[in-house]
């Protein structure tokens, strides 16, 4: 049995996402044998990051300063806007480094279930940052679920007075995606998505 603090470390890794009890156990057994390689590294970053932290005030991101380091980049394109639901999906897009330009976090989406409201999220900032111009697109990047579809319909109707190009992101057949294995509401999207053969 491990002691009391070794089980709450365990318990706190435990509600991690994508961690359960078990990989939680193996992650402090791990933890605790390599101690100077892997823990101290670890509590020092964990520290760094807890005293750095905050939210951008500018598109939402979450970073070690505000503005974040995405806003202060000299090298993206101001003129084109992509918003998300979430900071995990500005992340995963930046990931790709496809999208050249800045970003705006909602911090979530319009769902009528969960009671989220349009000004449960920052949709006046947004309005706000496209008011003040410069901004020629904007790419509405919400997932695709019906939550998420409906909120880049509301931001449509609520965009569609501003000299902008206002665009989504596609949806259908995932890349090396086969027919059979996929569910209709994909289908669905990729046939009303369809475009002539060059």
């Amino acid at each position: 049995m491990a002691s009391h603090q070794i089980e709450v470390l365990t318990q706190a890794l435990a509600r991690l996402p994508g961690l359960g009890p078990r990989s939680a156990r193996r992650a402090v057994l791990h933890l605790m044998k390599k101690r100077e390689a892997a823990l101290e590294p670890l509590l020092a970053a964990l520290q760094a990051v807890s005293e750095t932290l905050s939210t951008c005030t500018t598109c939402g991101n979450v970073d070690t300063s505000d503005p974040c380091t995405i806003c202060r980049d000299p090298r993206r394109e101001d003129k084109m806007l992509c918003v998300v639901e979430e900071v995990a999906d500005l992340w995963a897009l930046d990931r790709s480094r496809l999208f050249p330009g800045r970003y705006h976090v909602l911090g979530g989406r319009l769902s009528a279930l969960e009671g989220v409201r349009p000004e449960d999220l920052t949709i006046d900032r947004l309005i706000r940052r496209l008011s003040a111009g410069g901004i020629d697109e904007v790419v509405l990047a919400m997932n695709a679920t019906l939550e998420g579809q409906t909120t880049a319909h509301y931001l449509a109707e609520r965009l569609e007075n501003f000299p902008i190009r206002i665009t989504q992101l596609a949806h259908g057949l995932p890349v090396g995606g086969e027919l059979d294995y996929l569910d209709e509401g994909t289908l669905a999207q990729a046939l009303r998505a369809r475009r002539p053969v060059a």
